[in-house]
């Protein structure tokens, strides 16, 4: 299972890749966008990837080391995209990609990602930090702050109920594995959850995986650090897998807006088509904002 590159072609369209130009992937992954962008730019264009998962760093380095032009990969956070820039001495960039969708190379790396396959509770995205796991979590947040992590990142009305139940568990014995949590979830919440429409777990380790990786302040923070990222009349493109990061990507993109720092190129996001849909399952959550810095 590869993780196919969503909405590649509207990607390309949008962020609009010369020859020359140079641009950053802050979620390279399994480099598929980037590759793209790495053609289109040409032997003259300069290419930086960045990915917090050191173990796909390696990958990109030896699928990109052919490549005739300048391609870095570096092993950071996309939040530290300004910073990366600085240490290397780099300019502002002709165009910013973030994919935020999480690939299944991490779903198949034990990580406890998912609920399908038992697991250890881990679901860091950078194995090398020293960032609590989902397991350090679910064991020492006090109920209430599990609660309104469960409520806030999940947006999961059942979220005290939930709270409640994994704090009675772990006086028993620690929660460890993916299964342990999501038996714990669906005890919690009962028979006709969602009237079978999702597994009662989903939303709950969707909150603390935002919750481990810092998820929505990442985001937050290269939103407010972009104008010392890209250049004027440079784009930035941003694929969403769920409301939260949507939400803040469309508000943020509209104060940039208003107060005069460049222009909405999506007034709506662009979402799969059918056929897209039909290839690749997860593409169906996907949504695209892309934004144009303004000129000086």
């Amino acid at each position: 299972m590869s993780h196919i590159s969503v909405l590649l072609n509207e990607v390309l369209q949008l962020l609009d890749p010369k020859p020359g130009q140079f641009f950053i992937d802050g979620t390279t992954d399994g480099g598929g966008h980037a590759a793209a962008v790495i053609e289109r730019i040409g032997s003259a264009g300069m290419f930086l990837g960045l990915d917090w998962d050191k173990g796909m760093v390696e990958r990109l380095k030896e699928k990109f080391k052919t490549v005739k032009g300048t391609v870095m990969v570096e092993h950071a956070n996309y939040a530290d995209v300004r910073d990366v820039l600085q240490r290397h001495k780099l300019p502002k960039a002709d165009g910013l990609l973030l994919d935020l969708g999480f690939s299944s190379v991490q779903l198949e790396d034990e990580r406890g990602m998912s609920f399908q396959k038992d697991e250890p509770l881990d679901m860091r995205y950078d194995l090398t930090g020293d960032t609590p796991t989902a397991a350090n979590v679910v064991n020492g947040l006090p109920e209430q702050e599990l609660a309104d992590m469960i409520y806030q990142y999940g947006e999961e009305r059942m979220s005290r109920r939930i709270a409640k139940r994994i704090v009675e568990e772990r006086k028993r014995k620690k929660i460890l594995t993916t299964k342990d949590l999501a038996d714990i979830v669906a005890a919690a919440v009962g028979k006709g959850y969602e009237k079978g429409r999702i597994h009662p777990a989903t939303r709950v380790f969707q909150a603390l995986r935002i919750y481990v990786n810092r998820e929505l302040e990442n985001l937050e923070k290269i939103l407010a650090e972009c104008g010392d990222i890209v250049k004027a009349e440079g784009r930035i493109a941003i694929i969403s897998f769920h409301s939260l990061e949507d939400r803040i990507v469309k508000t943020r993109f509209r104060e940039m807006e208003k107060a005069g720092k460049g222009r909405i190129l999506t007034k709506k996001p662009v979402t799969a088509t059918e056929e897209e849909i039909r290839q690749n399952p997860r593409s169906r959550s996907a949504k695209l904002r892309a934004f144009e810095m303004a000129p000086h």
